[in-house]
């Protein structure tokens, strides 16, 4: 998840983890690729914790890693109701990209995604 401070990356994340999702690292991993696949480890200062603004620092069942197969991008607004698809590279492995999204759906688009991909 990216996005300029602020941009509501820890409350997507608080998110998609109440629906389920696991969390590796708020505020920060660090990327490696092995067998060409994008791998996300939590920094150990930070590891299974996460920020919730207006409640303080919580602590979270983390996975010490996991592999990296969609990006979201908070900083930038989805602006086409059936938008193309989009991508961005990482230590050269190239991932889907989704953008914010103004219908207060993303977390269910993100895991459904997950689970049966994109048609178009």
């Amino acid at each position: 998840i990216l996005g300029a401070s602020g941009a509501g990356k820890s409350s997507l994340a608080l998110r998609l983890m109440a629906l389920g999702a696991r969390l590796v690292a708020d505020d920060g991993v660090a990327l490696t690729v092995q067998a060409g696949a994008l791998i996300a480890r939590a920094p150990a200062p930070i590891a299974g914790l996460i920020e919730a603004r207006g409640a303080g620092i919580l602590h979270a069942e983390a996975l010490a890693q996991a592999r990296i197969v969609l990006a979201v991008d908070l900083g930038r607004d989805e602006t086409e109701r059936l938008p193309p698809s989009r991508e961005i590279a990482f230590l050269g492995v190239t991932l889907p990209l989704v953008l914010r999204l103004q219908h207060g759906h993303l977390e269910a688009v993100i895991l459904q995604w997950l689970r049966a991909g994109r048609a178009m």
